[in-house]
């Protein structure tokens, strides 16, 4: 008797994560090599993209603004064939409407939003070559009100409607999914730690723990593993999907 193949492979696929570096984003380009894809890392930092890639199998890194078209015309072209594109990169902001500078909001617009229909459009090309799966990272934040996220809350929830649209227009060429994670323990939770709450860090990581019901924050790890599976042939049956990863938040 043969053995049973391992699920949710990724072998032969090509993938390329925005944002890929750090958090979420270089989970995901850890899990989407040990499943045998080849991913391609882009982020604005070359730096630590590259790092990233040296120490992965099957990676490569590339610089990558996802709010420039330029930029990221520059790395289609360098790709012969994508099977995978995960739209992570993304930004934060804290402060209801009243607080929420113009210029703050066009830039939360900007890389949150535009960035996934920039992105998006370069590579189109070659995901339909492919019948390519597209994995959105968007958040409960575009599922429910967030205290003090007005814009934010207003980014992601374009992004949830984005992965609709999408799915409706490409019903047969592309599969089109979006992960809403609650609160991930990332350097990007850090980074607020630090800007907003240096002076009561760890009462702000007990009260972050607190509001996902299951009592933690999650695990980049975690959204990493849903990534995987919904780029696998296991989930050739799921576009349109919004995925909730967030520790009971939105069933509360």
């Amino acid at each position: 008797m043969s053995e049973a193949k391992e699920a949710f492979r990724l072998d032969g696929k090509h993938a390329l994560v925005t944002g890929g570096a750090s958090g979420i984003g270089e989970a995901t380009c850890r899990e989407l090599v040990r499943a045998g894809a080849s991913v391609t890392i882009a982020d604005i930092n070359l730096a630590k993209a590259q790092q990233l890639a040296s120490a992965l199998p099957h990676a490569q890194a590339v610089q990558m603004d996802v709010t420039r078209r330029a930029s990221i015309e520059a790395v289609a072209a360098q790709l012969a064939r994508l099977d995978i594109l995960v739209n992570n990169a993304g930004i934060a902001h804290v402060g209801n409407i009243a607080h929420v500078e113009e210029n703050d909001f066009d830039r939360l617009m900007e890389v949150n939003v535009k960035s996934v229909y920039l992105v998006t459009r370069a590579m189109l090309p070659l995901l339909l070559e492919r019948r390519g799966s597209i994995v959105n990272i968007g958040s409960v934040a575009g599922l429910v009100g967030v205290k003090q996220r007005f814009a934010y809350c207003t980014t992601k929830g374009a992004v949830v409607a984005m992965t609709r649209q999408l799915a409706v227009d490409y019903p047969k060429e592309l599969r089109v999914n979006c992960i809403c994670p609650g609160t991930v323990y990332t350097p990007f939770v850090e980074g607020y730690l630090e800007k907003y709450h240096a002076h009561e860090k760890e009462t702000m990581i007990a009260e972050l723990n607190a509001r996902q019901p299951i009592g933690r924050m999650g695990k980049p790890e975690e959204v990493a593993s849903m990534v995987r599976y919904l780029c696998s042939d296991e989930a050739e049956f799921m576009t349109g999907s919004l995925l909730t990863i967030d520790g009971g938040w939105t069933a509360a």
